[in-house]
C-alpha cells in the first residue's frame, strides 16, 4: 500500500516539474553527506540525483561525497555557506548559531508518530530552523529522518535506567551544549569530540561511551561497545540544505522540483526509518553487544528530568520560539 502511494506521489510531483525545469547554465555541484557509500542515506540521495539530473535535462548533474569526504558536518556547513559546496545532508553544528540546538531539542519527541508529525519539511520546527539558516547563507529545502538517539557503552553502567543515579562513567557527546546538558542529567559526565574521533577516544580508553547517535551508527564500533540502551534521547533528523545564493539564481520550477524531490525523499524514509531502526538494534545484539532496554516508566523518567532541568537552558538561548517547539 505505502509502495503504491509512494509511485502515485512520484507520478504527480513529475507531471508538476517536467518541463521547462532547466536552469541557463549547465552546473556540477557537489553533496556531501556522512554515511558510506552503499548506506540507506546514500542510496536516497543517489536517486535524488539521477532524478534532479534527468528532470532538469542535465542541466544539473551533481557529485555525490559520501563518508564525510568533503569534511566534518560542522566545516561543511560553513563551506556550503561560502558556496564552495554547494548542497549537504546531515546535522547542524551550533558554533556560528547556538539556537541551532532547537533541532538537537532532547526528548521532544517519543514516537515515530510524534515525529513524523514535528520533524517534517514544512513543520514549525522545519520553518523556525530554514529561518535561523537564512543568515548563514544557508537554504534547507528538505530532511531525512534517521533514528532515535541511545548510549552506547564499553562497560554496564549502574542503574541504566536511573537518572538519579552517578554512572562514573565519561562518554563522549557532541560539541552542542544540549547533548552535554543531557549526558549530565542522566548521570553521565560529557566529554565533547566530534564524531571523527569519537571511535579513537572509544579504542584508547579516553571515554567509557557515546551518545548523539543510534543504533545503526553504532554498527561501525563493533568489537569496541558492549552495551546499548535506546533511551531515545533525541530524534536524529539530517536536514537537506544548500547554498542560499545558489538557491536565488535558480528559476521558480528548479526550486519546485528541489523542494518537491526532497519532499518525496522524506516520505518514503519515513515509511522504512522505523523498521530499519529495529533491524539495527537487532544487528548490535547480533555482534555482541548487549542491549539494555529502557521501559516506559524508565523512559519518562528520564524525559521528566531533561526537560525540567535543560529545557529551561535551552530556552535562554533559543528565546522565546523554543516554547512555540515545544509546546
Amino acid at each position: 500500500m505505502v509502495k503504491a502511494l509512494v509511485a502515485t506521489f512520484s507520478c504527480l510531483l513529475i507531471a508538476v516539474c517536467f518541463s521547462g525545469v532547466a536552469d541557463a547554465e549547465p552546473q556540477q555541484w557537489k553533496i556531501g553527506h556522512v554515511r558510506p557509500a552503499g548506506s540507506a542515506v546514500d542510496k536516497d540521495i543517489q536517486a535524488f540525483a539521477q532524478q534532479i539530473k534527468a528532470e532538469t535535462q542535465g542541466a544539473i548533474q551533481i557529485d555525490i561525497y559520501p563518508g564525510s569526504k568533503l569534511g566534518d558536518y560542522s566545516v561543511v556547513q560553513e563551506r556550503v555557506a561560502f558556496g564552495e559546496v554547494e548542497m549537504f545532508v546531515g546535522p547542524f553544528g551550533t558554533a556560528i548559531d547556538k539556537r541551532l540546538a532547537l533541532g538537537f531539542t532532547p526528548f521532544l519527541v517519543s514516537t515515530w508518530d510524534e515525529a513524523k508529525n514535528v520533524y517534517a519539511q514544512g513543520s514549525a520546527l522545519f520553518n523556525q530552523m530554514a529561518g535561523f539558516l537564512e543568515a548563514q547563507n544557508i537554504k534547507l529545502i528538505g530532511g531525512w529522518p534517521v533514528y532515535f538517539g541511545g548510549i552506547a557503552l564499553t562497560k554496564r553502567p549502574a542503574e541504566p535506567g536511573n537518572p538519579d543515579i552517578a554512572k562514573k562513567m565519561i562518554i563522549r557527546v557532541p560539541p552542542i551544549r544540549a547533548f552535554e546538558r543531557t549526558a549530565r542529567v542522566l548521570g553521565y559526565t560529557p566529554y565533547p569530540i566530534t564524531w571523527t574521533y569519537a571511535k579513537m577516544g572509544l579504542k584508547t580508553g579516553m571515554v567509557e561511551g557515546i551518545l548523539g547517535g543510534g543504533a545503526e551508527g553504532y554498527l561501525g564500533l563493533k568489537d569496541i561497545v558492549k552495551y546499548y540502551l535506546p533511551v531515545r534521547d533525541h530524534f536524529e533528523y539530517w536536514f537537506v540544505y544548500m547554498n542560499l545564493d545558489l538557491w536565488n539564481s535558480l528559476s521558480d520550477q528548479t526550486r519546485t522540483l528541489l523542494s518537491n524531490l526532497s519532499r518525496e525523499i522524506e516520505i518514503q524514509r519515513y515509511a522504512v526509518a522505523e523498521a530499519e531502526e529495529r533491524d539495527s538494534i537487532a544487528k548490535l545484539e547480533k555482534i555482541g553487544v548487549e542491549i539494555i532496554p529502557i521501559n516506559e516508566n524508565e523512559h519518562a523518567l528520564m524525559k521528566a528530568k531533561v526537560r525540567k532541568t535543560v529545557w529551561p537552558e535551552m530556552r535562554k538561548e533559543i528565546g522565546e520560539v523554543f516554547d512555540e517547539i515545544t509546546k
